[in-house]
């Protein structure tokens, strides 16, 4: 039998993670890459040149003194939190197929509960803002769904009272590969609540 290539593409192991974000350096290499694939460049006059004040982690411009951080502007930002843990917290949450506690959280960052429920929902947060910038174009397919288990005792499929109805709107490319995914609750399979 065919493996699903959706299912079984390559990902990022644990192994491969730590090398190249298992530190504080790497991390902050990383968020500088991102935020200046060409090279740093800076946000006041637009000068290349900088020099880097290791003890406070901020580069600052050699034309206009000017200083900035890779978290500036990031939920990064102001953290006393190495980078290293928050890579990892991402990596977590992103990896896991069927979510992670906070609880669990904790316990693989090494964090207290109240810090990794606010990193889990700071992430959470993130993601939900990142993914409403985008908007499903050219060839999409929708279908509808439920999620949610049975209750003992309910009747089984669509009609069981635990189950959440959703619609899912999938964007594919020329080839038919899936691009972006959108997926909305409704309240039932009306024809009101499908055209919402």
């Amino acid at each position: 039998m065919a493996q699903n290539e959706i299912q079984f593409q390559k990902g990022l192991s644990l192994h491969d993670f730590f090398k190249d974000y298992g530190t504080d350096e790497q991390c902050e290499q990383a968020l500088a890459k991102i935020r200046w694939p060409d090279g740093y460049r800076c946000e006041s006059c637009d000068h290349e040149n900088y020099c880097y004040i290791k003890s406070r982690k901020v580069y600052q411009c050699t034309r206009c003194k000017q200083q900035t951080s890779v978290t500036r502007g990031t939920i990064f930002h102001s953290t006393n939190l190495p980078l290293s843990k928050w890579f990892l917290a991402i990596y977590l949450i992103s990896q896991n197929k069927n979510g992670i506690s906070a609880l669990s959280l904790k316990r693989q960052i090494g964090v207290s509960y109240p810090t990794a429920w606010s990193i889990k929902h700071k992430l959470m947060q993130v993601m939900v803002e990142s993914d409403a910038r985008y908007k499903l174009s050219e060839t999409v397919t929708v279908d509808d769904a439920c999620l949610g288990g049975r209750l003992s005792g309910d009747k089984p499929g669509r009609g069981s009272g635990n189950k959440q109805p959703f619609v899912g709107a999938v964007q594919v490319n020329a080839e038919g590969h899936p691009r972006y995914v959108k997926m909305t609750p409704v309240k039932a399979f009306t024809s009101y609540e499908i055209q919402k």
